[in-house]
């Protein structure tokens, strides 16, 4: 158990208000506004609605918008340190879609040139540049990425599995975010008003925001502040519009305070999300003022000044909180003039010098995704937290789906000597789902849905889960293409909102949260082929309330896309999609038990970490039945040695299986093979598999082990 408490000890931001947080507090007091005509990119349209562009310097290597301004806050906020973090979390929902659409433009086929789409490539790009050798996770929840990334670094330190995180969000203006927004009528051609009477909508923005946050019993000397607590939620109400009463936001909140120990009276101000929209804003109004009786806290949105940044937003709005506490200022809601008397609540107008002791800041997405986290000066009298340092879950459902069928039907090719590569039609993907109801969903959503209902069928519970977490590598594939194709078909006048709106990674998700009625923790995760064990990672920091969560991961094959963007799909002649879901139960319990002992980067002595992770030579030996291996086709030499290695360091001599030759080349196949792992497990009995089998697991477990540029573990028992 651990219970160090988690400072922020470095901070870096660049965003329409300026480059650098020196800069930020100075455009923060002096009331500027950085929303202006876009410049980035040609606009075909009479007059180029406004945007949060950053207007200073983003130089650096020949890398995307995107990843130049997450180096240049991520040094900014390790300036002062000598070593590396431990671990690494970024939110993101476009990567680097901005080059991605240039390529597209010109029709560019080298699969090279789109070396840095993938929204995770990020948090990779940070890894190698800061030396980060531990976990690097990227978070997709839409706008509300930026501070969920912060629950997620908070429960790194509280479980001891880091002591430094450098957490943050990133997102650069891009069509796809431009015209999406646009295409659902939520810009506003005036600039974004928050909370304001004659509001229009929002002003996308793009900017990244970086903290180092820092576990200490005690208060570190370079702290300027210290995360509390932090709350996630999920309306499972609508994919784009949030619950009109603010249910889900009011939960974030109220689950933020607990988590910090706080109640609503020890706030004193709330940096709101605040888009402009008149939705969205009503909503948040709704849920303060529920949380909040009375004469509440100072309250504001900045989003008139800096525009919505997305998955940077919440970052960003963090290291302003920052600078509330440190320099008493309180600012001002910029855009605001004229009171709206239909809600409840009233924002700042001007800024306001005020003692301010703690913040609550709260960011909001599509998907229903909700984020909260309290922010304070450092003091002498805080809560310490304790946590478990490596959770233990039981399955309760499984669910997969090959190109063989759905789970029963993979187990039955198995059994005849079948392989699980290929592509299932829609229709059968999606055969157990009202067609009505999915008519308009695309293959991604389509497989996610199916493997989410069927997993929590076959767990028999009455209730949600309390949880989701997804794992994607490289999200909606067909609705991204098919918004830009159309957009550029049409010189850049018409495009799909429904597509937009499918378009974001956390989709999926979102729509198995409405389905089953779950509001709890709602987390998508994307790092190309470890982004189920992202999933199920995560999983285990944040669903800790008790109940089941649901952890699925699914990708799916696109006919233009997976060539250009994932490496390994070329190496095998049959496409193949699919992924798998696991209902899990917190704790240990008749059934198959999951644990994920490491999760960390490729470096030299990795393979000795990951066998003391997991108990040494002799345990694996004397408790393990079999390996499986998932080796990703464009690192085979670097898995193959890598697997050699851990063989030779073991002497393992129990069965080694390379799952992804029968199950095809996808980011999470991953998923499929723990959800066939732990049905053998299950019954106790393994079929015959490709270099293996069949073979009895009679009280020994599995293990499922990732290799590669990341190394990770799974073990079912």
């Amino acid at each position: 158990m651990n219970s160090r408490r988690v400072f922020i000890t470095g901070m870096g931001v660049i965003s329409p208000l300026g480059s650098g947080v020196t800069e930020t507090l100075e455009s923060l007091k002096a009331g500027k506004r950085g929303i202006g005509p876009l410049s980035l990119f040609p606009v075909f349209q009479d007059r180029p609605l406004p945007a949060g562009q950053i207007n200073s310097e983003v130089t650096g290597e020949d890398v995307p918008r995107s990843h130049r301004m997450a180096l240049i806050a991520a040094n900014e906020a390790l300036a002062d340190t000598k070593t590396p973090p431990d671990a690494i979390v970024i939110g993101s929902t476009t990567g680097g879609m901005l080059r991605t659409e240039e390529l597209l433009k010109e029709k560019n086929t080298d699969p090279k040139k789109y070396a840095w789409h993938a929204t995770g490539s990020i948090a990779e790009y940070l890894a190698r540049k800061t030396g980060c050798t531990g976990p690097v996770l990227t978070v997709s929840t839409a706008c509300s990425s930026g501070t969920a990334v912060l629950k997620i670094g908070l429960e790194l330190i509280r479980t001891g599995r880091a002591t430094t995180v450098l957490a943050g969000g990133v997102d650069s203006l891009c069509r796809l975010t431009y015209y999406g927004f646009n295409s659902l009528q939520l810009i506003d051609p005036e600039g974004a008003r928050p909370f304001d009477r004659d509001r229009r909508g929002m002003s996308v923005a793009e900017g990244a925001g970086m903290l180092l946050l820092t576990g200490s019993e005690t208060i570190p000397e370079n702290a300027f502040a210290e995360v509390l607590g932090a709350g996630l939620s999920c309306d499972a109400h609508h994919p784009a519009a949030p619950h009109p009463e603010g249910e889900g936001a009011l939960k974030a909140m109220s689950l933020a305070l607990e988590d910090a120990g706080l109640g609503p009276q020890d706030v004193d101000y709330i940096n709101l999300h605040g888009t402009g929209t008149r939705e969205n804003d009503s909503s948040e109004a709704k849920a303060v003022a529920a949380l909040f009786s009375g004469r509440g806290p100072y309250l504001s949105s900045i989003k008139g000044a800096t525009g919505h940044s997305l998955a940077a937003a919440g970052a960003i709005e963090a290291v302003v909180s920052c600078l509330c506490l440190g320099h008493c200022i309180v600012p001002g809601n910029a855009g605001f003039s004229s009171a709206d008397e239909s809600m409840p609540i009233s924002p700042t107008m001007a800024n306001h010098a005020a003692e301010v002791k703690t913040v609550l800041s709260n960011s909001f997405g599509f998907g229903g995704n909700n984020a909260a986290v309290v922010i304070a000066r450092p003091s002498d009298i805080a809560k310490h937290y304790s946590r478990d340092h490596d959770p233990v879950f039981t399955v309760r459902g499984l669910s997969c789906i090959t190109g063989a069928g759905d789970l029963d039907k993979s187990l039955a090719a198995l059994d005849s000597g079948s392989a699980l590569t290929g592509l299932l039609s829609l229709d059968e993907i999606s055969a157990k789902l009202p067609q009505k109801s999915v008519r308009r969903l695309k293959r991604l959503p389509r497989l996610a849905l199916t493997l989410a209902t069927g997993a929590h069928e076959e767990s028999a519970r009455n209730t949600p889960p309390e949880g989701i977490c997804f794992g994607t590598g490289w999200g909606a594939m067909s609705e991204t293409y098919d918004f830009i194709m159309k957009l550029y078909e049409t010189n850049e006048e018409f495009t799909s909102p429904t597509d937009f709106v499918g378009s974001v990674h956390n989709a999926p998700a979102g729509q198995a949260a409405i389905w089953l009625k779950s509001t709890g923790p709602n987390m998508t995760m994307t790092g190309g082929d470890y982004s189920f064990e992202q999933a199920l990672f995560t999983a285990g920091l944040v669903c800790d309330k008790g109940g089941t969560v649901l952890v699925v991961g699914a990708d799916e094959y696109h006919t233009e896309f997976s060539d250009l963007l994932d490496g390994s799909v070329k190496a095998m002649s049959q496409k193949s999609d699919g992924g798998g879901a696991l209902v899990l139960e917190r704790g240990g319990g008749d059934g198959v038990s999951v644990c994920v002992p490491f999760f960390g980067c490729a470096e030299p002595g990795c393979i000795e970490t990951l066998i003391h992770a997991m108990g040494g030579a002799d345990r694996i030996n004397g408790s393990l039945a079999a390996l499986f291996v998932g080796i990703p086709a464009s690192m085979k030499n670097q898995g193959g040695a890598q697997l050699d290695e851990f063989i030779a360091k073991t002497g393992f001599a129990g069965h080694v299986i390379r799952y992804r030759e029968f199950l095809g080349e996808y980011a999470t196949a991953s998923a499929a093979a723990t959800v066939l792992a732990a049905s053998f497990v299950r019954t106790g009995a393994v079929p015959k598999l490709p270099g293996a089998g069949p073979f009895i697991i009679d009280d020994e477990g599995v293990a499922m082990i990732s290799l590669g540029s990341h190394i990770c573990c799974i073990e079912l028992r």
